[in-house]
């Protein structure tokens, strides 16, 4: 049997579980199982329980939950509030007003949150009221907050590049400083097309900000203390090489309990939900690692990575044709599944292909990271979408359709990271740690 028709076994057992509303996670591991039974004379039972306990207990791993957990207790603070007043008078005057605060909020909120979603609905349940009372364009309002919380998939901490730098055994730190320049130049794209917006459209008539005085914006800015120093706490820890990514994810829980507890914004109700909130999502991708993990077993098993990365050395494509083909394919798997699960689940057969094709594993996390924002806010399956349209109850073709200036950004972004890969290497093999002796 050749690797075509191993895919499309994969491939059909795979979509036939996925359709029956199986969870992601379950729905990996049947399709391994039923890989290792069909094409492989191993004990799958003895196979399976030992992948996944390896999967589920890596020291790597742990400082998931707690990211998590850092950025539901945050959701739950005033944090979105005390932005929106630090950040208003410094961005006002800018070409597009405050449809920046979207932006700009989504870029620091990203930095104590690595989840896309928990961006969105942080900043978006401030800024979408303040910016709908100031006559702004609606479409504006929607696309630019969809569009910039996928930030929090690549501005470190990110659970994407975490999950990637496990599947793939690489460093998380190294991951996170590769994400900070592509992030920061991803944030000013949005802005850049925000302005330009303002200058060209004949809708956007916002009503104008009171003046301020120097003193007066300075005055405001220490609404934003609190998170620039959760900020300077948790990435600095790790970049000064004082702090593991698990290490400083603690230290990121402990400030916004902190924060939380400052705002007089947590209570045992507010901790207990943040805790659950953090355990049911983290035992979600925990699922979806281990079931990933099995099925990259049960492929290997078969020889399928082996033989598709051998077949893709045949067509002799360069670097780049190989990169548009993934991102096409990312694309497209992306409009099924989501980000964390796109990524597990190709690594298997992906990773060979960049290293043989002498593509940096490190540069290619971003990449990925990018391809995958974008699949949160591409129908069907966009969760931004979902979370945007539960937050505004517009119709999903509306957000859909206010969210495609953003994606075309985002592919631009691609096109600026192939031509120009240091902007993402940079960082890891210049900056050392100041600790790591």
């Amino acid at each position: 049997m050749d690797e075509f028709q191993l895919i499309a076994i994969f491939l059909f057992i795979l979509f036939l579980l996925l359709g029956t509303g199986i969870w992601v996670g379950l729905a990996l591991l049947g399709v391994a199982f039923v890989g290792m039974e069909m094409f492989t004379s191993r004990p799958v039972g003895d196979v399976m329980i030992t992948t996944i306990w390896t999967a589920s207990s890596s020291w790597t791993l742990t400082a998931l939950p707690l990211f998590i957990w850092m950025g539901e207790v945050l959701y739950r603070t005033r944090l979105s509030e005390d932005m929106f007043r630090g950040l208003s008078p410094w961005l006002a005057p800018l070409p597009g007003g405050l449809i920046h605060t979207n932006i700009v909020g989504c870029t620091i909120f990203a930095a104590v949150s690595g989840s896309s979603a928990a961006t969105l609905t942080t900043v978006g349940k401030m800024s979408i009221p303040e910016l709908r009372k100031r006559n702004y364009p609606e479409n504006m309002i929607i696309g630019t907050l969809t569009g910039a919380a996928t930030l929090g998939l690549m501005i470190p901490p990110s659970l994407t590049l975490i999950v990637y730098g496990v599947t793939i055994n690489e460093s998380i730190t190294k991951l996170f400083m590769a994400g900070i320049l592509p992030g920061l130049v991803l944030a000013t794209m949005f802005m850049g097309y925000v302005a330009i917006y303002s200058k060209v459209s004949g809708n956007f008539d916002p009503t104008p900000e009171p003046k301020m005085t120097f003193s007066e914006k300075v005055a405001n800015s220490k609404f934003l203390i609190p998170v620039i120093l959760l900020i300077s706490v948790v990435i600095g820890s790790m970049y000064l090489g004082y702090a593991t990514a698990t290490e400083a994810a603690a230290f990121g829980v402990i400030g916004s309990l902190a924060l939380a507890a400052g705002q007089k914004s947590l209570s045992w109700s507010t901790f207990t939900e943040s805790l659950m909130g953090a355990t049911r999502t983290s035992a979600m991708i925990a699922l979806i690692l281990a079931g990933a993990a099995f099925l990259s077993l049960s492929m290997g098993f078969t020889g399928l990575p082996r033989a598709l990365a051998e077949w893709i050395a045949v067509l002799e494509l360069s670097r780049f044709e190989l990169l548009m083909v993934l991102l096409v394919f990312y694309i497209v798997i992306g409009c099924f599944l989501d980000g964390i699960s796109s990524v597990v689940l190709t690594m298997a057969v992906v990773e060979p292909m960049i290293r043989n094709a002498g593509i940096d594993v490190i540069w290619f996390g971003i990449f990925i990271v990018v391809v995958v924002e974008m699949a949160q806010i591409t129908p069907p399956i966009g969760f931004n979408l979902f979370v945007m349209q539960g937050m505004t109850k517009h119709e999903m073709g509306y957000i859909s359709k206010a969210a495609i200036p953003m994606f075309l950004i985002m592919v631009a972004m691609v096109f600026v990271l192939i031509f120009v890969p240091e902007m993402a290497t940079y960082l890891p093999e210049n900056m050392k740690p100041i600790n790591s002796g």
